[in-house]
């Protein structure tokens, strides 16, 4: 063997053994992500943007054991129905059963919970006023769009504890 053949030999030998030790890059399987985010997608509730943050994601994911979770067990959603002229309202129960039919027809959900215009009470009970757009796919023909405006009450039974809405009435005109 000439030195030229020996050369690309090792040359040859180099490249498999680094490509052996090193592993291979598949870039349809690429490696798992085990980096720790410096923001956390689910909140532990102790503030009142963590109960926005959860419900937010709730929403984005349909995911309906998060939703539940920023809901007092006794609380009551309200609106006015336009419609026939009267106030509406409902229970936990029922507004999980609607919010898990919601989840279950629409493709997609969007919402951006805007600046929060109004924000009074204490370390235990607070109502808080703020808008928001929704957008709900049902599919690519049927898109609704919603810019509304909530007031809600949430409320937590010691500092130490989560915050819940207790109350949510849904000012968002049709």
């Amino acid at each position: 063997m000439n030195i030229h053949n020996l050369k690309n030999f090792a040359i040859a030998v180099f490249a498999l053994l680094a490509m052996a030790l090193g592993g291979c890059f598949n870039p349809f399987s690429p490696s798992l992500d085990t980096s720790v985010s410096e923001e956390n997608i689910i909140s532990d509730q102790k503030t009142i943007e963590g109960v926005f943050q959860n419900f937010k994601y709730a929403y984005t994911f349909k995911d309906t054991s998060i939703y539940g979770q920023t809901l007092d067990p006794e609380f009551v959603f309200s609106y006015f129905d336009y419609e026939i002229g009267v106030n509406v309202s409902w229970d936990r129960a029922t507004d999980m059963r609607t919010t898990e039919g919601l989840f279950a027809n629409a493709q997609e959900l969007r919402l951006i919970w805007n600046n929060i215009i109004y924000q009074e009470g204490d370390s235990l009970l607070v109502d808080v006023k703020r808008s928001f757009n929704l957008s709900i796919t049902f599919n690519p023909n049927d898109i609704i769009n919603f810019n509304g405006f909530v007031d809600m009450q949430l409320i937590r039974p010691t500092i130490n504890d989560k915050w819940r809405i207790r109350m949510w009435k849904d000012m968002t005109n049709p």
